[in-house]
């Protein structure tokens, strides 16, 4: 009897130690505010992929930056900004493209789901050596 309840409770102890190191399997698809409060983006499936496109912004405006004349004048509400994300070897973390309408470029991109309400994410130079972003939380 002793060793029963002996095994139950190392069970119990391994079953609890396990959840809690086991890290979270994150759902990055959603909708997400810039640290600053500029602006929302939507996260949703594209195909086998994720993908992100402006779905609000406190100051509308245009493209004005983009390379491609002919978009200048398009709004830039609706506008994909992250582009092809397919998960990488590191878990809750997403590969693909990211456009900056800050600068109209297109840069190597990563989202990384850093918590269950917090987004992380990056555009990137140089093969992935130099990047730049910034932490965007779930919209409640």
């Amino acid at each position: 009897m002793l060793k029963t309840i002996l095994s139950s409770a190392l069970l119990a102890g391994a079953i609890i130690t396990t959840s809690a190191t086991m890290s979270f399997a994150g759902d990055a698809k959603g909708d997400w505010v810039r640290p600053n409060g500029a602006s929302k983006i939507r996260i949703s499936s594209c195909g086998s992929s994720l993908c992100g496109k402006l779905i609000w912004l406190r100051e509308p405006r245009n493209d004005t930056r983009n390379p491609d004349a002919a978009k200048r004048d398009r709004p830039l509400l609706g506008v994909q900004i992250v582009q092809a994300m397919k998960p990488t070897d590191k878990e809750n973390q997403w590969k693909g493209k990211v456009y900056n309408a800050e600068d109209g470029k297109t840069y190597t991109g990563f989202i990384e789901l850093t918590s269950a309400n917090a987004l992380k994410l990056e555009g990137c130079v140089m093969g992935g050596l130099i990047c730049k972003g910034e932490t965007w939380k779930r919209e409640q």
